[in-house]
């Protein structure tokens, strides 16, 4: 099953006397990068989250975001009451002011309140990295609704592929016997006798030189192979993204080949849907 990299979860942890968020927001990048943001606190367990990421969601640009607020009496910050007063006590030596007015400049003064780095309890980690993993499986979920709409446009798209390659088929001989007739008639017009054996076999040489019969065999088991890739297991957009480009190959390959107007019309609408799929693929895990 394809999974898409735009992606989005989130959890929310009610601890005693603090309530936590959890986010994580996730685009297509070729590869992981994981934009952390969180408390000072927290930043000893970053590598830990980092890899807990990778190991579920693979690639992307992620965005992790872990939000605290203070919900009890509990709190880190503190104001310190002797590098405060002594602040006051300078600033009247330099202006008589009103004591509520100076203790508002004083409490901005570097130090005047300091935070506390406590230890992160392991009982409280507990609660985060199962909020982290909540965060985390709703954000395959989402990838994996976005992968089915993916998944299903795809299939749309092959078969559109699939329904004008039978086109060409039907359509080949006719390109051939038209061919053919352009070069008598040619030959016709300079009014110049020729060898008939040796004329026969410059025409199948040169007609040889349009034949498509490989490239509509290649291009067949090409769409197979990614149907087939499209409905495994696992997601892999970079295996797909190099069965797309072996189809544009093929197609390209029968439009040089082509000669033949009708058949031109055809190969570009095929490389419209093939475009289209290539577009979408870049969001794919």
């Amino acid at each position: 099953m394809i999974q898409s990299m735009t992606g989005y979860g989130k959890s929310v942890l009610q601890l005693p006397t603090k309530k936590i968020s959890i986010e994580l927001k996730s685009l297509n990048s070729k590869n992981l990068d994981v934009n952390a943001r969180m408390p000072s606190m927290y930043r000893a367990k970053e590598l830990d989250i980092r890899k807990r990421i990778a190991a579920n969601l693979g690639r992307g640009k992620v965005d992790f975001s872990l939000y605290v607020e203070i919900t009890g009496e509990d709190t880190s910050s503190k104001i310190n009451k002797t590098v405060v007063n002594e602040y006051i006590k300078q600033l009247k030596e330099v202006v008589d002011g009103d004591t509520t007015e100076l203790l508002k400049m004083a409490v901005r003064l570097p130090d005047a309140v300091t935070t506390e780095r406590d230890d992160i309890d392991e009982e409280e980690w507990h609660a985060i990295e199962n909020g982290i993993d909540e965060a985390i499986s709703k954000i395959v979920a989402y990838r994996k609704d976005e992968g089915e709409t993916l998944k299903q446009d795809f299939s749309e798209r092959i078969t559109t592929l699939k329904r004008l390659l039978e086109e060409v088929i039907v359509m080949d001989p006719e390109r051939i016997d038209g061919v053919r007739a352009r070069l008598e008639k040619g030959v016709a017009d300079i009014k110049e006798k020729v060898d008939e054996n040796r004329f026969e076999q410059e025409l199948v040489y040169y007609i040889e030189k349009f034949d498509i019969t490989e490239e509509k065999v290649r291009l067949d088991n090409h769409l197979d192979y990614f149907l087939k890739s499209l409905n495994s297991d696992d997601s892999n957009g970079k295996k797909l993204g190099f069965i797309s480009q072996e189809i544009g190959r093929e197609i390209n390959t029968i439009g040089s080949k082509a000669n033949y107007a009708p058949m031109q019309k055809l190969v570009v609408q095929m490389k419209d849907e093939l475009e289209k799929i290539k577009e979408q693929l870049l969001n794919v895990l």
